[in-house]
């Protein structure tokens, strides 16, 4: 194995690192394998210099069209454009309004992945992003049937990794930064940062936990941690699937010297005494019911993406 200059280098000798960005221009600084999106990155994205022909072009060429439609269009059309640097697949997200939604939400997705082959790309370069609801991973199981490739998102709990695996969906998108989030604003003032860091982050233990779930039962849905808020979260996981992390990330692991040594190990995990789980509907619901982060940070990232979808619409009628 090559030796390692730096903390992104080292993590990619154990993990498939993934850009979480709609600033496909940064792409070529860290050759990551894949990238993400989602509705808050693209709006975020379009509103700079560089990215807002983007959108004046989506909407000069399909006015008239419905909204729905030409949104679909500039997420494509980004997709594109970051499938253009990277060698692997990105994520594209549906509608988060249609969250709770199966039928819709196949629907659109269908037309994701439409639009994507009329431009010349493979749907095994796809991953339809989807909202880890119940409605949203039968939704995922539908289309993965279809040979639609899905990316689970708004994951935070473990009954949502398991259902997912019972949906054989593609790939699922366990949060940690907003899991980190929810546990320090829950503790106040008893909150010890030192204390609660690197393994003992009740984010890394989740993913942790799903991670091992997965190699012990031989599930053959890929983990990829998502959503950081400090390199050691990222270097706590080293040897997850895959790890999405953000350009300001990426950029502190290209620029930190300090070794880092795989923290999750496959091997190691076929051999825990874990036990097989499953999930109908009504197990389903009460178990993320019965966990109160999950339920409050699901709703509430559902919430958020909704209003950032709508201000991209905004966007998209005033240009």
């Amino acid at each position: 194995m090559n030796q390692a200059t730096n903390q992104l280098q080292a993590l990619k000798q154990y993990t498939t690192v993934v850009a979480d960005t709609g600033d496909f221009k940064q792409l070529g600084t860290y050759l990551p394998q894949d990238a993400t999106t989602n509705p808050s990155l693209i709006l975020k994205a379009v509103q700079k210099p560089d990215y807002a022909p983007l959108l004046k072009d989506a909407v000069a060429q399909f006015r008239g069209r419905p909204l729905d439609e030409i949104m679909d269009r500039l997420l494509v059309r980004f997709g594109c454009e970051i499938l253009s640097i990277i060698p692997g697949r990105v994520s594209t997200e549906v509608d988060a309004r249609l969250s709770f939604d199966a039928s819709a939400t196949v629907a659109r997705a269908e037309r994701l992945i439409e639009l994507y082959q009329a431009q010349g790309i493979h749907t095994d370069r796809v991953l339809i992003k989807v909202a880890s609801t119940w409605e949203g991973i039968q939704a995922a199981q539908q289309l993965e049937r279809k040979g639609i490739r899905t990316n689970l998102t708004l994951l935070f709990s473990f009954c949502q990794a398991v259902a997912c695996a019972q949906a054989k969906v593609q790939l699922i998108s366990p949060f940690v930064g907003r899991i980190y989030d929810w546990y320090k604003k829950s503790a106040g003032a008893a909150w010890v940062e030192l204390e609660r860091a690197g393994a003992n982050d009740p984010g890394v233990q989740s993913v942790t936990q799903i991670y091992n779930y997965y190699k012990r039962f031989g599930i053959a849905t890929e983990v990829m941690g998502a959503s950081f808020r400090n390199v050691g979260q990222i270097t706590a996981l080293a040897g997850c699937d895959l790890l999405t992390i953000s350009p300001e990330l990426l950029a502190t692991l290209a620029a930190t010297q300090a070794p880092l040594e795989q923290a999750l190990n496959a091997t190691q995990a076929q051999a825990l005494d874990l036990q097989h789980v499953s999930f109908d509907e009504g197990s389903f619901r009460l178990a993320l019911n019965e966990d109160a982060m999950a339920t409050e940070k699901l709703a509430e990232g559902i919430r958020a993406f909704c209003v950032d979808v709508v201000k991209l619409e905004q966007l998209l009628l005033a240009a």
